[in-house]
């Protein structure tokens, strides 16, 4: 493969790499929001949540459109849910190996 591939899906997982941004992720999944709906869910600063929605929309994760003066994120691909569910069934495997090896 290219090494701008490599780096592509590097820059994607970059954008996941932060547990507050798979939270951002989770809670867009069934809605589009805006950053005023978001960042009291989360019970982080506004600011903090914007660099976040910032970091999944230049990756690609996320997209946004402006409503007067708010601005309403949603999922850009629904293939990012597949990814978190595939990463969190490996968390899962690992755990309950670990968890076997220390009985």
């Amino acid at each position: 493969m290219d090494g701008k591939i490599y780096e592509a899906q590097a820059k994607y997982f970059k954008a996941l790499s932060h547990p507050t941004r798979i939270k951002i992720v989770e809670y867009l999944r069934k809605n589009e929001m805006c950053v005023c709906e978001i960042f009291p869910h989360l019970g982080e600063e506004q600011s903090n949540i914007s660099r976040h929605l910032a970091a999944l929309k230049r990756a690609g994760i996320l997209s946004s459109r402006k409503k007067g003066v708010s601005v309403y994120y949603r999922v850009q691909d629904e293939n990012v849910f597949k990814v978190l569910e595939l990463v969190l069934s490996f968390v899962k495997k690992v755990a309950k190996e670990k968890a076997a090896i220390l009985s």
